[in-house]
């Protein structure tokens, strides 16, 4: 009986032991906003951004000085000359403001499908670390707190943010190629 007994609880200790459950989480916000690849992607928008920025000031300064050449030359001109005037400025006014739009949904469009892609390639990573690391689950938790408690040693996210940052490696830095001159010398 006694023997039946220890066969019965070692059985049902193998299953307990068999059905455990690993499980952590990740700071999903962090885990973002942290990672390199992401940080040279937005700074590669930023400058994108910047440059367009510059293109469209220049061009709304050109726009600008020609609106002020017609004011003072307005008085001087024929009535018909001058609501030609009138009406060829509107039409570059809208024109520049299509182009600006249209630049503005373009960038914001790239934007979007490039951060998505990274989105992605972390949700990846995670499912692919936790396959490897026999995680049952992997929670993410961001600032609308999903997990409101944990276990102290079960945040995942610095291991996984350092061996994403390692994977990446970011941008090298490129160094000019020698010319002739500088090679014999």
């Amino acid at each position: 009986m006694i023997k039946r007994f220890i066969g019965i609880a070692a059985v049902a200790i193998m299953m307990v032991s068999c059905n455990e459950q690993k499980t952590a989480y990740v700071d999903t916000t962090k885990l973002i906003q942290e990672y390199k690849e992401m940080k040279d992607v937005e700074a590669q928008f930023t400058s994108k951004s910047d440059s367009i920025k510059a293109q469209l000031d220049s061009v709304a300064r050109s726009f600008q000085q020609e609106v002020q050449a017609y004011q003072s030359e307005m008085n001087s001109m024929s009535e018909s000359a001058r609501q030609e005037k009138e009406r060829e400025l509107m039409q570059k006014q809208q024109m520049l403001q299509q182009q600006q739009q249209m630049r503005s949904n373009q960038l914001r469009q790239e934007s979007t499908a490039v951060m998505d892609s990274l989105v992605n390639k972390v949700k990846d990573y995670v499912k692919e670390y936790g396959e490897e690391n026999n995680y049952t689950y992997i929670f993410g938790s961001n600032e609308s707190a999903n997990i409101m408690y944990a276990k102290e040693g079960l945040d995942l996210t610095e291991e996984i943010l350092e061996k994403l940052n390692n994977e990446y490696g970011g941008a090298e830095i490129e160094t000019p190629a020698k010319t002739e001159d500088e090679v014999e010398e």
